[in-house]
């Protein structure tokens, strides 16, 4: 099982990008979709976007066309580029390794521990 650290969270303001790296450490690394997946105060975790190890990769309509799911599998890294920030994305991010390549917290098998984005107007 991967162990998961996530990084480059902080404040931003709105209309301004941010890139969240998560570092994995553990075995066969390369074979496992991986996912980002966000939740604010008083909601349930969603997902984000999720890659599988062929550079596939799906957002949820929330951030189409302004967050970008990356990987570098020799890095051993999954990276998470957010541009056009939203007060609305204002949450705690988590990276996650999932068995199925969609946004379910059903289908993750590990967690990180959480990076922290707040947006503000």
């Amino acid at each position: 099982q991967l162990q998961l650290v996530e990084s480059g969270g902080g404040p931003v303001q709105a209309g301004g990008s941010l890139r969240l790296s998560c570092a994995a450490s553990g075995h066969n690394y390369g074979r496992y979709l991986m996912a980002w997946f966000r939740q604010a105060p008083g909601t349930e975790r969603e997902g984000v976007a999720v890659t599988d190890n062929i550079r596939a990769t799906r957002n949820a309509d929330s951030v189409k066309g302004r967050f970008t799911i990356s990987r570098n599998n020799a890095k051993k890294t999954l990276y998470l580029q957010m541009d056009g920030l939203k007060p609305q994305d204002t949450a705690m991010y988590y990276c996650a390794a999932s068995t199925r390549f969609t946004l379910s917290v059903n289908d993750v098998n590990c967690w990180g521990q959480g990076t922290q984005i707040t947006g503000s107007t």
